[in-house]
């Protein structure tokens, strides 16, 4: 690790203020003059063929300024912007329970929802397809108005290795185990939000609470027909998103709206509107065969994986294949997937997409293998771990900390103390190979010797800091001096979704590349003032240092007098880091206790190990992985969509969709491992994917030891849980 002055450090977030005291602009703060309120009627059925929608008598009501419905987006093919503009309001079909139908723009709330009442909408119902059981049958195709469809399974992927049949062949032990995850919801605070002001002789401007600005103008860019440049996009601040909020659902409609009323058109959804229409975490049907020997090597996995997508393409296919076994040495490997449609909202990603229903496979399997062959389950893990140099079906690993991870597990106190009756122990690895991708910075030196830092990338969990704090160590100033914000689409060069732990990442070495060209500048313009030569001036403590007569002169003071040197001083930079070259590994202990008469779950204590290559804030990575593996500790004990038999969702809501509470939890330990990442900077490596990945292994195993058989079913609810009780018995 580096000698830093400033990373590792805990610098407070320059948001902390605004948000603790209620001053952060949100998406729903946001308004306008003249502005409008936009409402959607969604349907009340899950498959259905739209035969009419008459909205004569909505449009009639005093107060009405317009109205949309899928026939204003009806020349978008499907396909790209054609389906995200499906997704976002129906055009042919009704394909999910709180599909949008039309909507309206008035000039209160009150109006728009008596609007939505005037409008008579008449269906042709169809049987929903709700499981993927169901759904690869093909016995009812979603997509039947695209000719060219026959099935429900839209892609199929296969990677492999080796001899898988020999492997298995030469197995002293073979487990056989399949596993099946919900539908569940990311669990984030606001509700999406947005603010359209459409121009017909200037710039459009859109305010909306995204992940990703750049690619949310593209979006909504080609669904309405514009150019990019007509089209400026600013970040609220986002009140959680873990994947959700990747992708538009209302913006585009909001768009529109204003187009027809020649108005500003805001549009909040309730909570139970996010519920029904927005993207969820995809459901999954896993299959694993795992082989080793009585060694404890492992010589052979195979795996079949099948994610539902929703109404769309939208399935975690690839991170789910990607992240699955990646962990182990395995000479024999063969693992097949497939996405599926089903009668649901399209799926989004939800941190680390894909991985924890594969890893909960995968995990178990390796788990049920440790104890055939009475190998304690860490030291089994240790026995198969990649490590430098290691080739897998994904890549062959640079320098990587899983190793350093399971020992450091081994050799906790948690993993060493004792347990009673009833309660069990899991231990899981959990493995992302971190995104990257374009991402952009400014930096601008003014004339007080301060600095302001502009991104591309939405802050979701104080990388406004981080960045700063990588601005500072290159710089040797302190960080208090520098304004770090994300700017909007036109103000700053593009930068991809904050998703996949690409932020520190990619916008990090964007950050540093920028950072240098502006002391190359303050380099430059120093030397001149001394007539010496750049290379005869060296950058030290905020400093340019004459190395021919030792004389210093401070940021502060270049830059006070750079009008007379030349103008302002500025660096920018574009970075396009590659994906999958910095990747994490985490690995996470459970303890857990099961009333045998009511088989209530309890989480009594749980230790989260991380690889962060550099911890940049350290306050911030202990919050990703706390915070991951609560939200993973949710997914596996409690969380699941509930639909009838209709399709529609019964659980709409935090009241019946149930995420973890402070009074489930026990604090959350963490031991944060640091192998830089030779590819950055500052070794950085993503933090916010890889601790929701083993969390469902982690409970699922730890509840399995605590009533002696195998948990392959999630969430671990009371009912689930007894009748495996029972099944035992």
């Amino acid at each position: 690790m580096g000698d830093y002055q400033i990373i590792g450090q805990r610098p407070i977030r320059p948001d902390a203020t605004d948000k603790v005291t209620g001053l952060a602009n949100y998406g729903a703060d946001m308004s306008l003059p003249r502005m409008l309120h936009g409402k959607v009627l969604r349907s009340d059925c899950a498959h259905a063929r739209i035969v009419n929608i008459d909205t004569s008598e909505a449009e009639k009501i005093e107060g009405v300024e317009s109205v949309v419905t899928g026939q204003d987006f009806f020349h978008l093919k499907p396909g790209g912007a054609g389906d995200i503009a499906r997704d976002n309001l129906a055009i042919e079909k009704i394909l999910f329970h709180g599909h949008a139908v039309a909507a309206v723009a008035a000039k209160t709330l009150s109006i728009a929802e008596q609007a939505l009442d005037a409008i008579k909408v008449e269906y042709e119902e169809l049987k929903p397809v709700m499981n993927l059981d169901d759904a690869m049958a093909d016995d009812v195709i979603l997509h039947d108005y695209e000719k060219s469809t026959s099935s429900n399974i839209f892609a199929r992927d296969e990677r492999s290795a080796g001899d898988i049949s020999k492997g298995f062949d030469d197995a002293d032990e073979v487990v056989e185990l399949e596993y099946n995850t919900p539908t569940v919801h990311q669990g984030y605070i606001e509700p999406p939000a947005c603010l359209a002001n459409y121009s017909a002789t200037a710039q459009s401007t859109l305010w909306s609470t995204t992940q990703g600005h750049f690619p949310l103008r593209d979006s909504v860019a080609a669904m309405m027909q514009m150019e990019q440049s007509q089209l400026r996009v600013t970040p609220a601040e986002c009140g959680g998103a873990f994947g959700g909020k990747t992708a538009p659902y209302q913006e585009a409609i909001a768009m529109m709206l204003s187009k027809k009323a020649g108005r500003p058109v805001k549009m909040c959804m309730k909570r139970a509107e996010v519920f029904q229409a927005c993207g969820p975490g995809a459901a999954s049907k896993i299959k694993v065969k795992v082989g080793c020997k009585k060694d404890g090597s492992i010589i052979a996995a195979h795996a079949f994986v099948a994610f539902e997508s929703g109404a769309f393409l939208g399935a975690p296919l690839g991170g789910g294949m990607r992240s699955m076994f990646n962990s182990y040495d395995i000479p024999n490997i063969q693992i097949e997937g497939c996405s599926v449609y089903t009668n649901k909202p399209k799926v989004r990603a939800y941190r680390g997409p894909g991985a924890p229903q594969a890893t909960l496979a995968a995990e178990g399997a390796i788990d049920e293998l440790a104890a055939r062959i009475g190998m304690d389950p860490i030291e089994f893990r240790l026995n198969n771990a990649v490590r430098k140099g290691t080739t897998t079906h994904t890549g062959t690993f640079r320098e990587i900390g899983l190793v350093q991870c399971l020992e450091a597990a081994r050799d906790s106190e948690h993993y060493k103390s004792p347990l009673k009756e009833n309660q069990g122990r899991g231990v899981a690895a959990g493995f992302w190979h971190n995104g990257a991708g374009t991402s952009s910075a400014s930096i601008n030196m003014n004339s007080d010797g301060t600095v302001a830092l502009a991104t591309g990338s939405v802050d979701l969990s104080g990388t406004r800091i981080a960045l700063a704090m990588i601005a500072s160590e290159e710089l040797g100033i302190p960080v208090e001096k520098i304004s770090s914000v994300v700017a909007d689409t036109d103000s700053v060069g593009f930068g991809g979704n904050s998703a996949g732990s690409r932020t520190i990442n990619a916008t990090g070495q964007a950050v540093a590349e920028a950072t240098r060209v502006a002391i190359d500048e303050m380099k430059q313009r120093a030397a001149s003032g001394w007539n010496v030569t750049a290379e005869d001036i060296e950058w030290e403590n905020g400093s340019a240092v004459n190395m021919r007569s030792g004389d210093k002169m401070t940021a502060a003071e270049i830059c006070k007098d750079a009008p007379n040197t030349g103008g302002p001083i500025f660096g920018g930079f574009t970075h396009n880091a590659t994906p999958g070259l910095g990747p994490s590994f985490s690995v996470h202990i459970c303890d857990t206790e099961v009333d045998p008469e009511t088989g209530k779950v309890t989480i009594l204590r749980y230790t989260a190990i991380q690889d962060a290559g550099t911890a940049i804030h350290r306050d911030a990575v202990e919050g990703q992985m706390q915070g991951g593996a609560v939200q993973g500790i949710g997914w596996a004990a409690n969380e699941e969509f509930i639909y009838d038999e209709k399709g529609a969702l019964v659980n709409p809501g935090f009241l019946d969709y149930r995420i973890p509470l402070f009074s489930d939890l026990p604090m959350i330990e963490t031991i944060v491992v640091e192998v830089p990442n030779e590819l950055h900077p500052y070794g950085v490596r993503g933090v916010g994917e890889a601790p929701i990945i083993p969390p469902l292994a982690a409970v699922a195993g730890s509840v399995s030891n605590a009533i002696g058989v195998r948990v392959t079913e999630l969430p671990c609810s009371p009912p689930k849980i007894l009748a495996a009780m029972q099944q035992k018995a």
